[in-house]
């Protein structure tokens, strides 16, 4: 396993991640003793960053992280995160901080290494509807009783060492106001094969639902690390969802996509001749990728079993893409998969 550095941090952290999330259900939907086998195994293959968050599973993924990493008498570097909702809006700096408190009672810790906003920020104060987190208004950032004020208690505290935040794309501008501030050190990016634009301008041609705005350099310049989440495209750019096969059972399904399930697979399948001409699996390719910009500090496995992580732990230290498989991916993207109303992830 390979590690580097988050941002200006003294953190140092493997290029492969443990994700926690639902998406790959294992430490939300597994049996106990099958999570132990995973998240030991992952540490012996020098694993040390396990992103969390009290989404996963309602705080679930969280309380069985804390009971295995005990059972284990390990501590590897933790990240968890802060969901806002509209009835925190009242005091959001309180809900960070008892939220917090709330995700270190549930790990068995006494302090994170890194806490992040789970909301995105967009301009202005971008109204909350119900138990809908994924953006914030970037007011609500950075206003009087806002979750900045928060994060600076929590730093002031000793209950986490670094902050950040999440980025949905479509977000640049109130993303590089927030690095702006000096005070995030970790932000977690979704950035893939089929929507590459976190790590580039989006090439002409390709048509994007999200545009990551090139944040992975901005990132970088402001001496921030990057955590990548969901390279796989939500589990499409896989062997088996190229070849139609059923995802992990305790995975979640395609349901929630609808029509866009066989443009997200023909996609999936547009790419995958560079996993051929490396000789890996796709999946490998996906996070191949990902590692290969700069900017990127770790890339996030949310992994169903022990035969995924291994795979996906296969990859550290194997390098860039070459720059003529990458031209050839290029010329994919400019084409928009060769389907004008492709859609992306």
């Amino acid at each position: 396993m390979k590690y580097r550095q988050v941002g200006a941090t003294d953190l140092s952290v493997s290029e492969i991640g443990f994700g926690c999330g639902g998406n790959a259900g294992l430490m939300v939907r597994g049996a106990f003793d099958e999570q132990l086998t995973v998240v030991q195994r992952a540490l012996d293959l020098g694993v040390n960053y396990f992103d969390t968050a009290p989404d996963y599973g309602d705080g679930v993924a969280e309380e069985n992280l804390g009971k295995i990493l005990k059972r284990l008498h390990a501590r590897p570097v933790l990240n968890s995160k802060v969901e806002i909702r509209a009835r925190d809006l009242d005091d959001i700096a309180g809900h960070v901080v008892r939220s917090t408190e709330a995700t270190l009672r549930r790990l068995q810790v006494d302090h994170l290494d890194v806490l992040q906003i789970h909301n995105g920020p967009v301009a202005g104060e971008a109204p909350l509807e119900g138990e809908y987190y994924a953006t914030l208004g970037l007011d609500h950032f950075t206003g009087p009783n806002g979750a900045l004020k928060g994060l600076q208690r929590l730093l002031r505290d000793g209950k986490v060492r670094y902050v950040g935040f999440i980025c949905r794309g479509n977000d640049i501008g109130p993303v590089r106001q927030l690095l702006d501030t000096g005070l995030f050190s970790m932000i977690n990016v979704c950035y893939t094969m089929l929507n590459p634009t976190p790590g580039r301008v989006c090439p002409p041609g390709l048509k994007v639902e999200k545009d990551g705005g090139d944040v992975l350099d901005f990132a970088r310049e402001a001496g921030c690390g990057a955590a990548i989440y969901s390279a796989l495209a939500r589990g499409f750019l896989t062997d088996d969802s190229v070849e139609g096969l059923a995802r992990h059972p305790l995975a979640r399904g395609t349901e929630s996509y609808g029509d866009r399930v066989a443009n997200l697979q023909q996609q999936a399948a547009q790419v995958r001749f560079v996993a051929r001409e490396l000789g890996i699996s796709l999946a490998q390719t996906a996070f191949r990728f990902v590692l290969g910009h700069t900017g990127v500090t770790t890339a996030l496995g949310g992994f169903s079993s022990l035969a995924q992580l291994e795979e996906l732990a296969a990859v550290s230290g194997m390098g860039a893409i070459p720059d003529d498989l990458l031209s050839r991916l290029e010329a994919v993207w400019r084409s928009n998969f060769a389907a004008a109303d492709a859609a992306q992830v």
